[in-house]
Parts: C-alpha cells; sequence; structure tokens
C-alpha cells in the first residue's frame, strides 16, 4: 500500500509540476483557439520550469521535490521526480502530431501515456487524459489514469489526480507546489 501510494503521488507530482508553467508565465494568458488551449502554448510553458521545484503532495504532506531540464534541443521536457530516491522517476513531455503529450516511466515498472485534453483545458486549468501505456492493463493494474493542473494566480501551483485500479477510480490527491529560488 506505501509504495502504491509513493508511486502514485510521485506521478502526480511530476505531472502537475511539468504541466504548469514558470512562476513568470502565470500572469500571461495561453492561446485558445476555438475552445482548444493550444498544445504548443502549453510545451512553451513546460520549458519554462527548468529548474528545482518543490513542495507537498496529498493530506499527509509528501515531500514532493521535482527537478526540470529542457533537452533534444529543446523538443522534450524531462521531469525527474524524487530525484536521486529509490522512487525516483522520469516524465518526458513532447509535442506529437500537434498534441502536448507525455510518458511518465513509473518506479512501478509501468508507462502510463497522455495527451492534454485541448477541448476541455482552459488557460486557467489543463486537463491531461489517460491514453493508454505499457507494461500494464488499465483495466485491473493500478495507474494514473487522469489530472487537473490549476495555476492558482499567486505563483503556486494546485492540481489533483486521479489513480485508478480494476478499471475504477480508486484514489484522488491534491498537489501543491512552488519554484525553488535559484542560489
Amino acid at each position: 500500500m506505501a509504495r502504491r501510494s509513493m508511486v502514485w503521488i510521485g506521478f502526480m507530482a511530476a505531472v502537475l509540476i511539468g504541466v504548469v508553467g514558470a512562476q513568470g508565465v502565470f500572469a500571461g494568458e495561453m492561446p485558445a483557439l476555438a475552445g482548444k488551449v493550444d498544445a504548443k502554448a502549453a510545451f512553451e510553458k513546460l520549458k519554462g520550469l527548468a529548474g528545482d521545484w518543490d513542495g507537498t503532495a496529498g493530506e499527509e504532506s509528501i515531500p514532493s521535490p521535482v527537478r526540470y531540464r529542457v533537452v533534444s534541443n529543446g523538443s522534450v521536457v524531462m521531469e525527474t521526480l524524487f530525484p536521486g530516491t529509490d522512487h525516483e522517476m522520469i516524465t518526458m513531455y513532447y509535442l506529437a502530431g500537434g498534441n502536448l503529450e507525455a510518458t511518465h516511466y513509473c518506479s512501478a515498472g509501468n508507462q502510463p501515456h497522455f495527451k492534454l485534453d485541448q477541448a476541455r483545458s482552459t488557460p486557467s486549468e489543463l486537463i491531461f487524459a489517460f491514453d493508454g501505456g505499457t507494461s500494464f492493463d488499465p483495466a485491473k493494474d493500478g495507474h494514473i489514469h487522469e489530472g487537473k493542473v490549476g495555476f492558482a494566480g499567486d505563483g503556486k501551483l494546485e492540481n489533483s489526480w486521479t489513480f485508478y485500479v480494476g478499471g475504477k477510480q480508486a484514489e484522488k490527491k491534491d498537489f501543491h507546489l512552488a519554484r525553488l529560488a535559484t542560489k
């Protein structure tokens, strides 16, 4: 139970931070086209996350450190959740065919895949939808399945993510994160 919670919390923090822009981006609006959030603009916000972030997850206030790097000539944002720990996980964010997508390499050994739900997202609320994955059966195995990331407006990040087991929602957690000051 504790390992599943740590894996789930790790992924949720990773996605939360990876979706929301840097503090300087909060003041601006993300372009919206015909009721859709622009995937390219959302990806540019991800690039602005480069650096270290910290915060807590859940009612338990679990510490959730995250490090972001822009890699592969600017085509990928790499997020490292719980860097240097046994629960370290990587999430790669990238544009593919006009979509903002993410693949999470979980410490549980599975790799859920997500797409930004452009029709349901707004500039202040980004919604990521489950889009399959590898090394698990979503009808029975535990995995992160959907999420909502919110811009708090004060330079802080707020979101909620759901964890599914047996094809049904098993848990929902909230995350609260902030960028660490540079040295």
